[in-house]
């Protein structure tokens, strides 16, 4: 086996605008108006969409079958043993061409009992652009009156009542499962988050989707909306998910480490990155990528690679920064 890099994979007709920052950051043609999202590596469908949102391998498979047929050679055997045939993983390039809507994903345990799903979705998102972000309640509400505000079309409001918080380029912002959140307009992020596709709504005046049906799993707001944290967290608390930037090493804090891991590496002349599946993103420079068993493969910035377990340790030379994305250990 040998690292492959692998083209952009952008699900068209999304409900939100996006997706040029893509196309410049890798550059490729303009795609269209509503493809905000690449999904890298992905072995995760589209919610309701069949095998849309599944990566191709250059011949034609589709990783997630891959996997799936020699999981011992992409993930290793350690990982097998402990998840299966799972990446555990989805890896993301986001543009937000508007603000995304208030939203949360579910808790593991909450997406089982009522989704029978094997992953709820707690993401990251490495910034790459200023904006703002908003996260979390600033002071209590009650379930009752969500639910009200998400039934009467109000969720709007919702943003005054969460904490914003302004972002710059190589911070990384997690993002637990059942907080609260919207993306400002104009952030391009890199996203790692658990590999499923599963969205609450609390607004979605303005965007293309008809959240009164598709807005709540299929289970109704009185059931989705338990999935939403609606304790207050202290401005204290939500600016502990926020990691500074700047260095390089791990950049995500250490409570998204059960689901994922995510790595900053600037590359000055030689790097040697350890052994495992990992999904690699260029942000800027080029660089040769070498396995003791292949051929370098010569990368850009925009360059997205997915590398296998079998593939052993990897070196990189050049002058180069990139983040490396990684299932849980």
């Amino acid at each position: 086996m040998a690292p492959i890099i692998l083209p952009a994979n952008q699900p068209a007709n999304n409900f939100y605008a996006g997706g040029a920052r893509i196309s410049a950051f890798r550059s490729d043609p303009q795609c269209g108006s509503h493809e905000p999202e690449d999904w890298i590596a992905s072995t995760t469908c589209c919610s309701g969409k069949g095998n849309i949102g599944l990566s191709r391998l250059p011949d034609g498979t589709f990783l997630a079958d891959a996997v799936a047929s020699e999981p011992e050679k992409w993930l290793g055997s350690d990982h097998v043993a402990k998840y299966g045939a799972d990446t555990k993983l989805l890896v993301k390039l986001l543009d937000a061409g508007q603000r995304l809507p208030v939203h949360a994903h579910p808790h593991v345990s909450w997406a089982s009992k009522h989704l029978q799903k094997k992953h709820g979705k707690a993401e990251a998102w490495y910034i790459l652009t200023h904006g703002s972000v908003w996260l979390s309640f600033r002071e209590d509400v009650d379930p009752k009156e969500l639910l009200q505000i998400v039934q009467e079309e109000r969720g709007a409001e919702l943003l005054e009542r969460m904490h914003k918080i302004d972002v710059k380029p190589h911070q990384t912002v997690y993002v637990p499962p059942g907080v609260l959140h919207a993306i400002g307009e104009g952030i391009f992020v890199v996203e790692v988050q658990e590999p499923e596709d599963m969205s609450i709504l609390c607004e979605w005046g303005g965007f293309d989707i008809d959240g009164k049906k598709a807005g709540h799993l299929g289970l109704g707001f009185e059931t989705a909306l338990t999935a939403v944290e609606t304790r207050r967290r202290t401005r204290e608390e939500v600016l502990g998910l926020v990691t500074e930037g700047g260095a390089a090493g791990s950049v995500c804090v250490e409570q998204s480490h059960e689901y994922f891991h995510l790595e900053r590496i600037i590359v000055k002349d030689h790097s040697r990155c350890r052994r495992g599946f990992a999904i690699l993103v260029v942000l800027d420079g080029n660089v040769s990528l070498k396995t003791s068993a292949s051929d370098a493969l010569t990368l850009r910035k925009g360059s997205t690679v997915v590398i296998s377990h079998e593939d052993g340790e990897f070196t990189l030379e050049g002058d180069a920064d990139l983040v490396i994305a990684r299932p849980p250990q």
